[in-house]
């Protein structure tokens, strides 16, 4: 834990408070952006106003293939970086974005990982001196008119010892006028159970479902807290996992929820106009 320590104090920490503003400016709608990248997560945010979120890179280089369809090839800025949790299926892209792009700044837990990637990626946080906020407790950041509200961690992880990465992913729901959207990251049932015991407004329209559709997230009582319309489940073809389960799918179903999937349409686009969704 001492390496960590060592390198967590070479990092430029931004203090956290309830609500932070970033940039502000005007354009017409809302994109997020599910990539298909395999059997990890990628998401691109691009705000009205011409902001790039991204969060998490997915298991490889492919995220520099798609953001290289979405974004103009002289363009190498992005303004916000969030990594829900440091496993390479969410991580290992990221690295390569840092080499390729300007990061303006980053969002991440303090849980800590072993691996070469996520020592790599440290290492260029701080050798390129990008500004870190930590989120340990729930906290809303606006990006033009999108508020970015931060669920979940409502804790820090630092010298604790923990048994499953998955739960110590950031919870995200963005929410842009009568629209709202819950990323879940890998979080699983206990992250989903603490939710629910702090009553927190989990509606949304759209769902980005847990941990790729495995069998320990999605728990019915989430879903009903939730109610989605429309589920995004980030997955591989014919992964060794078995992503997504059939229980799941089928738990959705029952729901009536449209169920999108980026081994089966490739990459997924809602747009918002703040009013309404149009996916394609």
């Amino acid at each position: 834990m001492l390496k960590f320590k060592k390198i967590w104090l070479l990092l430029l920490i931004i203090p956290i408070g309830l609500v932070v503003f970033l940039q502000i400016s005007n354009q017409e709608n809302l994109q997020v952006h599910f990539f298909d990248v395999g059997q990890g997560d990628a998401i691109l945010i691009e705000t009205p106003g011409h902001n790039r979120i991204l969060i998490d890179g997915g298991p490889d280089d492919s995220i520099l293939q798609r953001l290289g369809e979405q974004l103009p090839w002289t363009s190498r800025e992005i303004d916000l970086v969030v990594l829900t949790h440091p496993h390479d299926d969410h991580l290992f892209g990221l690295v390569q974005v840092l080499q390729r792009y300007q990061v303006k700044q980053i969002i991440m837990t303090d849980a800590v990982h072993n691996s070469p990637r996520y020592l790599e990626w440290l290492k260029l946080i701080q050798d390129q001196k990008i500004p870190v906020r930590i989120i340990g407790q729930r906290q809303i950041v606006m990006v033009d008119d999108l508020a970015l509200d931060f669920l979940y961690p409502n804790q820090n992880f630092v010298d604790q010892d923990i048994n499953n990465l998955n739960n110590t992913s950031i919870v995200l729901k963005l929410k842009y006028g009568q629209t709202s959207f819950l990323l879940m990251g890998d979080a699983e049932e206990e992250v989903e159970e603490a939710l629910l015991l702090a009553k927190l407004d989990l509606s949304a329209n759209i769902l980005k479902v847990g941990h790729h559709g495995s069998d320990n997230a999605t728990t019915e009582a989430f879903l009903q807290a939730v109610s989605p319309q429309e589920a995004i489940i980030s997955v591989g073809a014919d992964n060794s996992f078995n992503h997504p389960s059939q229980r799941i799918v089928r738990r959705l179903e029952r729901q009536e929820v449209l169920i999108l999937r980026t081994d089966q349409q490739g990459t997924i686009t809602i747009e918002s106009d703040g009013q309404s969704l149009s996916s394609f």
